[in-house]
Protein backbone atom coordinates (compact mmCIF):
# COMPACT_ATOMS: atom_id res chain seq x y z
CA UNK A 1 0.00 0.00 0.00
CA UNK A 2 1.52 3.58 -1.15
CA UNK A 3 0.41 6.07 1.62
CA UNK A 4 1.28 10.04 1.20
CA UNK A 5 1.98 11.23 5.14
CA UNK A 6 1.87 14.52 5.98
CA UNK A 7 3.31 16.36 9.54
CA UNK A 8 3.93 19.06 11.19
CA UNK A 9 5.21 22.08 7.75
CA UNK A 10 3.47 22.57 4.36
CA UNK A 11 4.85 19.76 1.86
CA UNK A 12 7.83 21.51 0.17
CA UNK A 13 6.08 20.41 -3.22
CA UNK A 14 2.43 21.31 -3.78
CA UNK A 15 0.47 18.43 -3.06
CA UNK A 16 -1.02 18.94 -6.53
CA UNK A 17 2.45 17.92 -7.64
CA UNK A 18 2.65 14.97 -5.34
CA UNK A 19 -0.60 13.85 -6.75
CA UNK A 20 0.26 14.09 -10.12
CA UNK A 21 3.79 12.05 -9.77
CA UNK A 22 2.41 9.20 -7.44
CA UNK A 23 -1.09 8.38 -9.20
CA UNK A 24 -0.98 5.20 -7.18
CA UNK A 25 -1.76 6.88 -4.19
CA UNK A 26 -4.09 4.80 -1.48
CA UNK A 27 -4.27 6.60 1.42
CA UNK A 28 -2.73 9.75 3.00
CA UNK A 29 -2.03 9.89 6.74
CA UNK A 30 -1.81 13.46 8.56
CA UNK A 31 -0.35 13.31 11.60
CA UNK A 32 -0.59 17.48 12.79
CA UNK A 33 0.48 20.50 13.35
CA UNK A 34 -0.38 21.16 9.95
CA UNK A 35 -2.41 24.39 8.11
CA UNK A 36 -5.87 23.88 6.58
CA UNK A 37 -4.37 26.13 3.48
CA UNK A 38 -1.21 24.24 2.98
CA UNK A 39 -3.06 21.05 2.79
CA UNK A 40 -6.41 22.16 1.36
CA UNK A 41 -5.88 20.72 -1.91
CA UNK A 42 -7.08 17.71 0.09
CA UNK A 43 -10.71 18.14 -0.33
CA UNK A 44 -9.98 17.59 -3.84
CA UNK A 45 -8.66 14.40 -3.06
CA UNK A 46 -12.26 11.77 -2.74
CA UNK A 47 -10.95 8.97 -4.72
CA UNK A 48 -9.21 7.81 -1.55
CA UNK A 49 -9.68 7.69 2.26
CA UNK A 50 -7.65 10.05 4.53
CA UNK A 51 -7.00 9.50 8.24
CA UNK A 52 -5.42 11.50 10.66
CA UNK A 53 -4.90 12.67 14.42
CA UNK A 54 -4.63 16.30 15.18
CA UNK A 55 -0.95 18.26 16.56
CA UNK A 56 -0.79 20.01 19.83
CA UNK A 57 -0.77 23.36 17.48
CA UNK A 58 -3.70 22.14 15.17
CA UNK A 59 -6.45 24.19 15.54
CA UNK A 60 -8.68 20.71 15.38
CA UNK A 61 -11.19 22.45 12.49
CA UNK A 62 -10.03 20.58 9.60
CA UNK A 63 -10.17 17.48 9.18
CA UNK A 64 -14.58 17.61 8.26
CA UNK A 65 -13.83 19.95 5.21
CA UNK A 66 -11.25 18.36 4.04
CA UNK A 67 -12.81 15.09 4.77
CA UNK A 68 -10.50 13.41 6.95
CA UNK A 69 -11.01 10.61 9.26
CA UNK A 70 -10.46 11.55 12.59
CA UNK A 71 -7.76 8.20 14.53
CA UNK A 72 -7.62 9.69 17.94
CA UNK A 73 -8.55 6.93 19.75
CA UNK A 74 -10.25 4.90 16.66
CA UNK A 75 -9.25 1.74 14.92
CA UNK A 76 -10.49 1.67 11.23
CA UNK A 77 -9.82 -0.95 8.49
CA UNK A 78 -8.70 -0.84 4.62
CA UNK A 79 -7.24 -3.38 2.67
CA UNK A 80 -6.67 -5.51 5.27
CA UNK A 81 -4.68 -3.47 7.97
CA UNK A 82 -6.42 -2.11 11.05
CA UNK A 83 -5.08 1.82 11.88
CA UNK A 84 -5.69 3.53 15.16
CA UNK A 85 -4.50 6.78 16.55
CA UNK A 86 -3.52 9.36 19.49
CA UNK A 87 -3.77 13.34 18.91
CA UNK A 88 -1.51 15.86 20.60
CA UNK A 89 1.38 15.95 22.49
CA UNK A 90 2.77 15.61 25.99
CA UNK A 91 1.07 18.55 28.29
CA UNK A 92 3.77 21.14 28.69
CA UNK A 93 1.97 24.34 29.62
CA UNK A 94 -1.80 25.21 30.38
CA UNK A 95 -3.62 25.62 27.88
CA UNK A 96 -8.10 25.26 26.61
CA UNK A 97 -7.53 24.62 23.38
CA UNK A 98 -4.49 21.92 22.35
CA UNK A 99 -4.24 18.79 22.27
CA UNK A 100 -2.19 17.65 25.42
CA UNK A 101 -2.45 14.87 27.69
CA UNK A 102 -0.22 14.53 30.96
CA UNK A 103 2.08 11.16 30.81
CA UNK A 104 -1.26 9.53 33.16
CA UNK A 105 -4.14 10.88 31.01
CA UNK A 106 -2.56 9.15 28.18
CA UNK A 107 -1.68 5.75 30.09
CA UNK A 108 -5.03 6.00 31.19
CA UNK A 109 -6.82 6.58 27.58
CA UNK A 110 -4.64 3.80 25.95
CA UNK A 111 -4.53 1.22 28.18
CA UNK A 112 -7.40 -0.74 26.57
CA UNK A 113 -6.48 0.36 22.97
CA UNK A 114 -6.83 -2.69 20.92
CA UNK A 115 -3.74 -3.91 18.80
CA UNK A 116 -3.84 -2.27 15.26
CA UNK A 117 -1.39 -2.93 12.30
CA UNK A 118 -0.63 0.86 11.96
CA UNK A 119 -0.72 3.13 14.68
CA UNK A 120 -0.43 6.95 13.65
CA UNK A 121 0.39 9.57 16.53
CA UNK A 122 1.48 12.80 16.75
CA UNK A 123 3.77 13.02 19.43
CA UNK A 124 6.39 9.75 19.28
CA UNK A 125 6.61 6.67 21.65
CA UNK A 126 9.39 8.27 24.79
CA UNK A 127 12.84 6.93 23.68
CA UNK A 128 11.92 6.89 20.45
CA UNK A 129 12.62 9.97 18.17
CA UNK A 130 11.88 12.60 20.87
CA UNK A 131 13.79 15.22 23.27
CA UNK A 132 13.90 15.69 26.82
CA UNK A 133 12.82 19.03 26.85
CA UNK A 134 8.79 19.54 27.68
CA UNK A 135 7.29 20.52 24.94
CA UNK A 136 9.16 16.90 22.79
CA UNK A 137 9.30 14.32 25.11
CA UNK A 138 7.27 11.15 24.07
CA UNK A 139 4.46 9.74 25.52
CA UNK A 140 5.20 6.59 28.28
CA UNK A 141 1.60 5.03 27.26
CA UNK A 142 3.12 5.25 23.06
CA UNK A 143 6.23 3.04 24.78
CA UNK A 144 4.35 0.76 26.47
CA UNK A 145 1.68 0.26 23.42
CA UNK A 146 4.73 -0.41 21.20
CA UNK A 147 6.24 -3.00 23.37
CA UNK A 148 2.81 -4.99 23.95
CA UNK A 149 0.42 -4.77 21.11
CA UNK A 150 3.70 -4.67 18.63
CA UNK A 151 2.29 -2.88 15.46
CA UNK A 152 3.43 -3.66 12.00
CA UNK A 153 3.83 0.31 11.78
CA UNK A 154 4.18 3.30 13.51
CA UNK A 155 3.60 6.57 12.44
CA UNK A 156 4.58 9.83 14.22
CA UNK A 157 5.68 13.79 13.51
CA UNK A 158 6.34 16.70 16.30
CA UNK A 159 9.86 16.12 16.61
CA UNK A 160 13.51 16.83 15.31
CA UNK A 161 15.56 13.98 15.32
CA UNK A 162 18.97 14.10 13.73
CA UNK A 163 19.69 11.40 11.03
CA UNK A 164 22.76 9.93 13.84
CA UNK A 165 19.48 9.78 16.41
CA UNK A 166 17.07 8.68 13.82
CA UNK A 167 14.64 5.28 15.39
CA UNK A 168 13.52 3.55 12.69
CA UNK A 169 12.76 -0.23 14.19
CA UNK A 170 11.78 -0.85 17.75
CA UNK A 171 11.15 -4.54 18.91
CA UNK A 172 8.66 -5.34 15.69
CA UNK A 173 7.70 -2.11 14.55
CA UNK A 174 8.54 -0.50 11.86
CA UNK A 175 9.06 3.24 13.07
CA UNK A 176 8.18 6.31 10.49
CA UNK A 177 9.28 9.29 11.30
CA UNK A 178 7.21 11.93 9.14
CA UNK A 179 8.15 16.14 8.42
CA UNK A 180 6.49 17.55 5.55
CA UNK A 181 5.34 15.00 2.99
CA UNK A 182 6.94 11.67 2.52
CA UNK A 183 5.79 8.82 0.53
CA UNK A 184 6.34 5.39 2.41
CA UNK A 185 5.09 1.98 1.35
CA UNK A 186 3.71 -0.35 3.93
Amino acid sequence: MKVLALADTAPQQPLQTIFSSHQDIDLVITLGDLEQPDISFLEEVTSIPKIGVYGNHCSRTYFEPLGIINLHMHTWSYKGLTFGGFEGCVKYKDSNHAAMYTQEEASQLLKDFPKVDVFIAHCPPFGINDQQDPAHIGFHALRTYLEEKRPRHFFHGHTYPTSDSLVTHHVNTEIHYIHGAKIIII
